[in-house]
Order: C-alpha cells, then sequence, then structure tokens
C-alpha cells in the first residue's frame, strides 16, 4: 500500500546527491540532520527518510530535505548503484504493506 514517489531527477554536485521528486516532503525551511542519531531524535517525514538514507548507505554523513528535493552528502564521490539506491530509498519512503 502506499504511493511510490516519482523522482524527477537527480543531479551530483561535488559530494552532494540532489533529489527531486513529484511532491512536497518539508516544507520551505527545510530540516537537516548530520547524522543517524540526530534523524532518530525527531519523528518528522524529514527525519524517517533522513534515517533509512542514513542506514542504507552508511556513507552518509549528512541529508537536507525542503520542499520537494533531498540533499544527500557523502565524503566520497557518487558512483551509479549509491545514486541509485539513494534514489529507491526516497522513491518508496510512503510505501508500505500490511
Amino acid at each position: 500500500m502506499g504511493q511510490t514517489i516519482e523522482i524527477n531527477g537527480t543531479n551530483v554536485v561535488d559530494h552532494v546527491l540532489i533529489i527531486d521528486t513529484d511532491r512536497s516532503l518539508a516544507g520551505q525551511v527545510g530540516e537537516s540532520f548530520s547524522g543517524v542519531e540526530a534523524a532518530r531524535a525527531q519523528s518528522t517525514f524529514p527525519a524517517r527518510l533522513a534515517v533509512r538514507l542514513f542506514e542504507a548507505d552508511p556513507s552518509v554523513d549528512h541529508v537536507f530535505v525542503m520542499s520537494n528535493t533531498v540533499s544527500v552528502r557523502r565524503p566520497q564521490d557518487w558512483n551509479d548503484g549509491a545514486v541509485i539506491l539513494a534514489s529507491s530509498v526516497v522513491s518508496e519512503f510512503f510505501r508500505f504493506y500490511s
């Protein structure tokens, strides 16, 4: 059940992957997380998404969610597999099965 979030596009700028989606995930101010523990300390949708991103890729060291954009930073370069993994985590964020 739930809906898949459409990924409108991805762009890598230096060590940051920017994921543009078809729906708003946070407000215009945005939410920033510098680690999984910081994300776990909150119960917002952006925090929950950040936890999933941190858990999916241990190389991720920062997540910022603003409106319909998710920015994910790693200290090393992004390869195709890492981009696909992060995009999948975002895309499947609202999906659940009973």
